[in-house]
């Protein structure tokens, strides 16, 4: 439950400055940690209404310690807030108010915490991106354009740590796991002696979306960890002091933390799989590429019923597999499928007419532009606005938006596909294969498994895969495939059945029998290891996903 006190601002003013408060209890957890080894400076940058620096305030009076607390923050409203609040707990500390990224690093801090804003890349933009890309060149770290704010509070963060010293950031998620975030867990691994991550099985925070995790680094320039420790509760009252937890070593400094929510021994076998190539990146096979970006789907797609109305003709649109993805859960879309969409009114049709329009086509864009479609970014920038680039048509689907896990889908309609949705095109020498084969084989469970490592969790507990986490999906290798293809063919249609009635479990283990056992050789106890492993990361996500109770 989130702290009274801090509930006084205006809820859409925080938000658009990526404010969200922290749990008093994840607050004081964190303080309590970074106050042992006789911290006595502690800095709380982007300190809002002062939630850490009151928390040490307490600990350091039930403690006896004699603290000497600063603040950073750019919102006067907060500063003023902060400073009150400091006073009624009678606790004397100096709360600055300017830009944190315009402020010096001093070195002399034996303690960082706090929670730095989320203000992602699209809104982190203009003088605020120079000055906090700026200020993590100067702290030695490089931040590519993308980066959200986050990322270059953490960077500037370290120029404040004296040697030895701590910090206690509640973080984004997304550190595990984005490509922005890498140069920052490099920082971290090569910089601090020892790291430390707290992962939920819930979500904390009750007015935001973004899963996150608390990284507690101990020893800044006093040795280099290459390895962190996972520790994981099931929500913010369950925190409890850490014991060992799992340590986890990526294999190169800046690599995926997604790694240490599996178990070594899951781990290990998805490892042999790729050295053995029995399995290989989705990328062997071909590429994985976003589909059509209309600007407007809801205007440039079209029904049947649509089509007929506007009067336009074969030469005005191009048929599509229509938005969403819920009817591409079967080994293939075939042309009767794409027919049946098309009778009950999906959106089958994206509106794509010639250079030279035809006069229903005419009448549909000036229709458009009436209806400011034409201002859409995507449209605003091409020219015209109306002729959406169209990729050729992919050889299978995939599915990019997932509650549960990424599907391929054979393109048997020959339809293009909008960015609702991946296309794969599989090279040359592979492609009469994998058309047939590769959605089967790819129903299985360690497959699955890699998705969960090389996609990114969202709110609602949904797995995003994008096409370049697409590329590194582990899947059967295309020799593999071809060597046992009759065993395959020989369950297709139970699977297809499977598939049709709702049944997935039935269907993966049927692929399961050839893929995991016969190929693999893996024995009882390797596939309940890799079974578990990829339950537990689901049941993780879906748990994440839940409403924090207040």
């Amino acid at each position: 439950m989130l702290n009274k006190e801090t509930t006084t601002q205006d809820e859409a003013s925080r938000h658009a400055r990526g404010a969200y408060f922290t749990p008093e209890p994840v607050a004081r957890f964190m303080t309590q940690w970074a106050l042992k080894d006789s911290a006595q400076r502690i800095l709380e940058p982007s300190c809002g209404e002062a939630q850490f620096l009151t928390a040490a305030h307490d600990l350091a009076q039930a403690g006896g310690l004699d603290l000497k607390l600063f603040g950073v923050e750019l919102h006067q409203p907060s500063v003023d807030a902060a400073r009150e609040r400091l006073a009624r707990h009678g606790a004397a500390a100096a709360i600055t108010h300017a830009n944190f990224f315009q402020q010096p690093g001093t070195a002399d801090m034996d303690a960082v915490i706090g929670n730095p804003p989320y203000v992602r890349y699209q809104l982190h933009r203009g003088e605020e991106r120079r000055l906090s890309r700026q200020a993590a060149r100067a702290a030695g770290v490089e931040l590519n354009e993308l980066s959200s704010i986050w990322a270059a509070f953490v960077a500037h963060a370290t120029s404040f740590l004296a040697p030895g010293a701590s910090m206690a950031l509640v973080l984004p998620a997304e550190l595990m796991f984005v490509n922005y975030a890498a140069p920052i867990r490099r920082m971290l691994l090569e910089r601090f002696a020892e790291v430390n991550l707290v992962v939920f099985e819930e979500r904390i925070f009750a007015d935001a979306q973004e899963e996150v995790v608390l990284l507690l680094a101990r020893g800044y320039r006093s040795g280099s960890s290459r390895s962190l420790r996972l520790h994981q509760f099931r929500n913010a009252a369950a925190l409890d002091l850490l014991d060992a937890g799992i340590e986890h070593t990526p294999a190169a400094l800046e690599e995926r933390w997604t790694g240490s929510l599996v178990g070594l021994e899951a781990q290990g076998i998805l490892a042999q799989a790729l050295a053995a190539a029995n399995f290989a990146p989705l990328q062997s096979w071909g590429e994985t590429s976003l589909g059509a970006v209309t600007g407007n789907n809801k205007w440039f797609t079209l029904t049947a019923e649509q089509v007929r109305a506007l009067g336009l003709g074969d030469e005005d649109y191009v048929r599509i597999s229509p938005p969403g993805s819920r009817h591409l859960r079967g080994l293939e879309l075939g042309s009767g499928d794409w027919a049946r969409l098309e009778e009950h009114g999906a959106a089958t049709y994206m509106f794509r007419p010639l250079a030279q329009p035809t006069a229903a086509a005419l009448r549909h864009s000036e229709q458009g532009e009436l209806e400011g479609v034409d201002q859409a970014y995507k449209c605003r920038v091409r020219t015209p606005w109306w002729r959406v680039p169209l990729l050729s048509v992919p050889d299978l689907f995939m599915t990019y938006m997932n509650a549960d896990t990424p599907r391929l889908t054979t393109n048997e309609a020959g339809v293009h596909h909008i960015n609702s949705i991946h296309g794969v095109y599989l090279g040359a020498d592979v492609r009469e294969l994998g058309r047939e084969l590769l959605p089967l084989a790819s129903l299985n469970t360690l497959s699955m498994l890699g998705a969960e490592l090389v996609g990114r969790s969202y709110g609602g507990g949904i797995l995003k895969v994008e096409p370049r986490e697409a590329d590194k999906l582990p899947v059967p290798a295309a020799h593999v495939v071809a060597k046992h293809a009759p065993q395959l063919r020989a369950v297709k249609d139970q699977v297809r059945e499977h598939l049709a009635h709702g049944r997935k479990a039935e269907a993966t283990a049927l692929v399961d029998e050839i893929v995991l056992e016969q190929i693999l050789g893996l024995d009882a106890q390797a596939l309940k290891t890799v079974h578990q492993a990829r339950t537990d990361m689901l049941v993780r996500r879906k748990a994440r996903s839940k409403t924090v109770k207040s």
